[in-house]
């Protein structure tokens, strides 16, 4: 089946997810500096939720890229990812809104840990899809970045119970670890143009 149906889906959803986000946002009740400094928290966390939904954004446009085509196995796994991503404004807001309490953090964390989980759930049924030998089976390798991520957001969502800025920590970091593409299937795409005459 073509994939592009799917994608186009996926970008759809993505961005309303976005939008979602923004109107969260709440002004600030008092014209000045202190009632500036009081949201804070609130923009910090729409900055960094914007970031990770971005994240995927990308690396998913970056992974059907080298995908051949898509079948109903995909396809429910991929709305399982983008039901997981439109659970990050929801609980983005109840966090910020909490002021970073840990319950609503650690709701946060384990929706992140969900995300992640179901991306890694859409590589693999990609690869059984495609074979060991397809093209994202040989770009992944090892896939370390992606068998870190899980068990490191399952300890931000311990943590969050003893310290929220501990866990919003580790999720900056992992922010900064996944921001930029993935490289492996960018080279891969880079040797491609370059076989091109």
């Amino acid at each position: 089946m073509n994939k592009g149906r799917l994608e186009s889906f996926s970008d759809g959803v993505i961005s309303v997810s976005l939008t979602l986000m923004l109107y969260q946002i709440q002004l600030p009740a008092e014209f000045t500096w202190v009632g500036l400094w009081k949201e804070a928290h609130n923009f910090f966390g729409y900055v960094l939720s914007f970031i990770y939904v971005g994240i995927y954004w990308n690396n998913h446009h970056h992974l059907f890229l080298v995908v051949r085509g898509i079948n109903g196995r995909i396809m429910w796994a991929n709305l399982n990812l983008l039901f997981w991503l439109t659970m990050i404004p929801l609980t983005t807001t109840w966090a910020g809104k909490s002021g970073l309490l840990a319950l609503p953090t650690a709701l946060y964390a384990a929706v992140l840990f969900m995300c992640a989980l179901s991306y890694w759930g859409l590589e693999r049924v990609i690869i059984v899809s495609e074979g060991k030998d397809s093209v994202l089976a040989n770009t992944l390798g090892k896939d370390l970045k992606g068998k870190i991520s899980l068990p490191v957001y399952a300890l931000a969502i311990v943590v969050s119970f003893y310290s929220t800025m501990a866990a919003f920590s580790i999720f900056t970091a992992m922010a900064a670890l996944w921001f930029l593409p993935d490289s492996r299937i960018e080279r891969y795409l880079a040797r491609q143009d370059g076989q091109q005459p």
